[in-house]
């Protein structure tokens, strides 16, 4: 398994993934992929994860493995890699939002925020304002407590 930068090579994989697991692509068929990572193996996209950055804030987003490589720990070295890149980037806070997937978050470090506590570019995002339920669990990690 080797964990590589995204190219728009890869746009119909990850977007088939991200369907397969009822997660937003609306957004994506015209969004640049520059801070996505994909985690491939044997030339199949097996898992991928993607982030909106503004400055010192980030939205993590479009986190999916392939049913046929879950529970081999991609989706953990996956965000763990994207954190590596925004860090080295000059992101200081990771933001997210979940309908499911809190318990995950919370074993890498995020934190449950009031929606309220979004920075103004987190909130202005298609995936804030209208791809995610407003129910969807807002998250945050502060990169500079690794």
């Amino acid at each position: 398994m080797i964990l590589r930068g995204a190219s728009d090579d890869d746009r119909d994989r990850i977007i088939a993934l991200l369907d397969a697991a009822s997660l937003p692509t609306l957004d994506l068929v015209r969004r640049p992929l520059e801070h996505f990572v994909v985690a491939e193996e044997d030339g199949v996209v097996a898992g991928c994860v993607g982030a909106e950055v503004f400055g010192r804030d980030a939205l993590l987003r479009s986190l999916v493995v392939a049913r046929s490589h879950r529970g081999r720990r991609i989706a953990g070295r996956l965000v763990e890699r994207l954190e590596a890149n925004l860090g080295a980037a000059g992101v200081v806070d990771v933001w997210l939002l979940t309908i499911d997937a809190d318990g995950f978050f919370s074993r890498l470090g995020y934190e449950s925020r009031s929606r309220d506590d979004a920075p103004e570019a987190v909130r202005q995002t298609e995936e804030f304002a209208s791809l995610c339920p407003g129910s969807a669990i807002l998250m945050r990690n502060a990169l500079s407590n690794h």
